[in-house]
């Protein structure tokens, strides 16, 4: 396990301090799973960009292909 320093302004320390004292969780826990939580939604965030990304390009391409079908000329 990791230690690390925080700078965290006042205003978020106090409802830290005033939701830990209703819920008996470790300020450490509570914290932890705050930034789990946090990266989890950053991580689908950042998933979310790159399917957009590799959507419009392979709009890009299934807009050729169906042109390309479109002007095949079938004959029964």
């Amino acid at each position: 396990m990791k230690t690390v320093s925080l700078k965290i302004d006042d205003s978020i320390f106090g409802d830290t301090e005033r939701i830990l004292s209703r819920i008996k969780k470790p300020r450490n826990r509570y914290i932890n799973e705050a930034l789990d939580y946090y990266n989890r939604i950053q991580r689908r965030m950042l998933l979310e960009k790159k399917l957009i990304s590799e959507s419009e390009i392979v709009k890009t391409d299934s807009m050729t292909v169906l042109k390309d079908f479109e002007e095949i000329e079938y004959h029964d």
